[in-house]
């Protein structure tokens, strides 16, 4: 893997996209994650206007903390870095408090994904009063072999600079963008939860598992080809990819015969 490559690509690639599209640069939403610590830092490079946000709903302290020091070292380094905080605690509760069904056994996860789609609105109010793009940091395995995000929450985005890239491969350009220790030694979460949940601890598996096994998939083996742990995460994966088709694949739309829109003779 050609890191500084890799860098340079992406950096030109957004910068190319945002001019093309008549955009002044980005917006991200910093989690205190290694993901959204490597987009932000690659939007940052590009030169343009790149406005960072942290979105607080009944955050944990150690994440918000690792977030708004991430942004203050982007701003120490790059003049084109901005920052906003925008706490989305109260109306999220007042929805929660409206809405939510605690004997449904589905309420949990569904304001789980209420709180990201809450952000997303944040995120592009922000983006269009300020002409910018939504830059999403999703990487392959959550976008496209697991489905780890929400629909039309971290899910909807303008752009996604980093879903050709693996979780680990995303932690290696961390460390050569000079992101923070604290940040690629923190346990991966999505902060969706008031407990703070890890991203294994939901899926089942870790990422290098799913890693392999996202490659076993597309090689074609099966749960069968394995024995212990291995065939374990091969099913966890197949099993996370299947019911995560109607986020992977793209919106079906009904198509209608052309003959139905002319006269009958």
């Amino acid at each position: 893997m050609q890191t500084e490559k890799i860098i340079t690509h992406i950096t030109q690639w957004l910068h190319d996209y945002a001019v093309q599209a008549r955009a002044k640069g980005f917006v991200v939403g910093i989690s205190g994650g290694v993901d959204s610590a490597v987009v932000s830092s690659l939007c940052a490079r590009t030169g343009l206007d790149t406005l960072c946000l942290d979105l607080p709903i009944r955050q944990h302290p150690d994440q918000l903390a690792r977030a708004r020091a991430h942004i203050a070292a982007l701003q120490q380094q790059f003049t084109n870095v901005r920052a906003h905080s925008v706490d989305l605690t109260p109306p999220f509760e007042a929805f929660e408090r409206d809405n939510a069904v605690p004997d449904n056994p589905h309420n949990l996860l569904a304001l789980a994904n209420a709180r990201s789609r809450l952000r997303m609105t944040a995120l592009y109010f922000h983006a269009q009063i300020n002409g910018l793009l939504v830059a999403g940091t999703g990487n392959k395995v959550e976008d496209f072999g697991v489905g780890f995000f929400t629909k039309y929450g971290d899910g909807g985005v303008d752009i996604s600079p980093i879903a050709d890239l693996l979780k680990t491969q995303v932690y290696a350009l961390a460390q050569a963008l000079g992101v923070s220790e604290a940040i690629r030694r923190a346990a991966p979460t999505d902060g969706l939860w008031d407990s703070e949940r890890t991203d294994e601890a939901q899926l089942g598996a870790s990422y290098p598992e799913l890693e392999w096994a996202m490659a076993q998939h597309q090689a074609g083996k099966i749960p069968a080809d394995f024995n212990g742990r291995e065939q374990q995460v091969l099913e966890t994966y197949l099993r996370l990819n299947r019911a995560a088709q109607h986020k992977i694949q793209p919106i079906p739309v009904c198509h209608i015969p052309p003959q139905f829109f002319q006269n009958n003779p």
